[in-house]
């Protein structure tokens, strides 16, 4: 394969093929498309136009492959993708496309891998730095080594409980104190913040549970990959139990509260010993076999056995995205309500899953709130692909739907004739292969025009 517009810094998520005048509904992002030109070669549509669907789809990269359609990479095609800021390579004679997905795949396999490895063998390091007669310091040599940069734990007053890993530039080290001033003084904890000096990625960390108290954590990391974020997050919730056991709800207070369910009170009463109301319900699916919850900020976790994990956050404290983890939170609830919103986080779940979104929240109000909007609008667009090449046939359906399939209002509706009606919502039954009698059907058309 040879670059021929664009620069080589594509990451790519995946690979898809298509010979389609606009595979733009097939397109989640991030993919390298494959094509040999079979629209331009038809008429059915010119490089500018689909260069422009395939960047506007979110793609990587476009690959064309030269014979049997083109002999050469068309220059149209060349010019397109330098506008529009597309990488394009050209995938030579003899090169099936099969081939190409498959070495893509296996790589992105490959990295996977080496990453489960890295944040494995560092998460076995932390745990065993911390079992040490000395953890802290022992937990900040085992991170700074794992990041290849330096750990520092800083007072409430900003200055250096203990360090570990090399020494900063000026600027660095400015930069990080900034960020861990931001950190310190968050009203909410545990709280984060993030900046970039000099090509190092800096990241400070709150541990404390309040406004003026506790430690921060302070990093600064020669790389910014996924990793390097689930070890800073590991050594985080560490450092947390090391200096601040009495944190949050601790063993005793839970246990107190536990006993209280036990012997009969209601949630409303056991709940205050926990935290401040309303709650927030969290189910989180991922991280791979083995791996640790999510570090969310609080410790009222339940692991169950498909995988899920159910995370209850009292007041004040906000989920967030976290690496390699789907999330689904509901909305905040009193004590009383805590199984309805375990409900919602469940199908935000779900949604976060199908979206392939780090994390959704649950939305009030009807049907439609249970779906989201734009994996809604991608499904729509798929189904009534079909009918995209004659307007009056959505048109007409849309009518003869909301009219509960009358051939007369219909017809009425539209200023057409009834056989004109007929002849319409036949095609459309043709076009979408679907049977128009069966109320499923009609159900999921009317959902599709509406969010269409």
């Amino acid at each position: 394969m040879r670059l021929v517009a664009g620069g080589p810094g594509a990451d790519l998520h995946g690979v898809h093929t298509s010979e389609m005048a606009d595979p733009f509904p097939y397109l989640l992002g991030g993919e390298l498309l494959l094509t040999a030109g079979v629209p331009f070669q038809l008429g059915q549509t010119g490089p500018e136009r689909f260069v422009a669907r395939v960047a506007e789809a979110g793609a990587a990269a476009l690959g064309f492959g030269v014979t049997p359609v083109y002999d050469t990479v068309p220059d149209a095609l060349v010019a397109a993708c330098r506008r529009h800021g597309l990488p394009l390579v050209e995938v030579e004679p003899g090169t099936p496309f099969a081939a190409v997905a498959r070495a893509v795949w296996r790589l992105m396999t490959e990295a996977r891998h080496h990453e489960l490895r890295r944040v494995a063998d560092g998460q076995r390091a932390l745990a065993t730095a911390a079992a040490r007669p000395d953890p802290v310091p022992a937990v900040l040599h085992a991170l700074a080594v794992r990041l290849d940069g330096r750990a520092v734990l800083y007072t409430p007053e900003g200055g250096e409980y203990a360090a570990d890993g090399r020494d900063l530039m000026p600027e660095e080290d400015a930069a990080l104190a900034r960020l861990v001033r931001r950190a310190a003084g968050a009203a909410r904890r545990p709280s984060s913040a993030a900046d970039t000096a000099g090509g190092t990625r800096l990241v400070a960390y709150g541990l404390g549970t309040g406004a003026g108290r506790g430690l921060t954590l302070g990093l600064a990391m020669a790389r910014r990959d996924e990793a390097d974020q689930r070890l800073a997050e590991t050594a985080m919730v560490l450092l947390s139990l090391l200096t601040a056991p009495h944190q949050g709800a601790d063993e005793a207070t839970r246990s107190a509260a536990l006993v209280r369910l036990l012997l009969g009170a209601r949630p409303e009463e056991a709940a205050p010993l926990l935290g401040e109301a309303p709650w927030t319900v969290v189910h989180a699916r991922g991280g791979g076999p083995g791996a640790p919850p999510p570090a969310l900020g609080s410790p009222l976790v339940d692991p169950a056995a498909d995988g899920t994990v159910r995370v209850l956050l009292p007041a004040g404290r906000e989920p967030a995205p976290y690496p390699g983890w789907s999330l689904g939170a509901s909305a905040p609830a009193a004590p009383g309500d805590l199984a309805a919103a375990d409900a919602q986080a469940a199908r935000a779940l779900r949604r976060a899953e199908a979206a392939h979104t780090g994390l959704v929240r649950h939305r009030a109000g009807g049907l439609a709130a249970l779906v989201d909007e734009e994996e809604a609008a991608a499904h729509a667009r798929a189904l009534l692909a079909p009918l995209a090449q004659a307007p009056a046939l959505p048109e007409t359906l849309r009518a003869w739907l909301s009219l509960h399939g009358s051939w007369d209002r219909t017809a009425a509706a539209l200023g057409v004739h009834r056989n004109t009606v007929r002849q319409r919502i036949a095609r459309c039954a043709a076009l979408l292969d679907a049977d128009l009698d069966d109320p499923e059907t009609r159900m999921e058309l009317w959902f599709a025009l509406r969010w269409g």
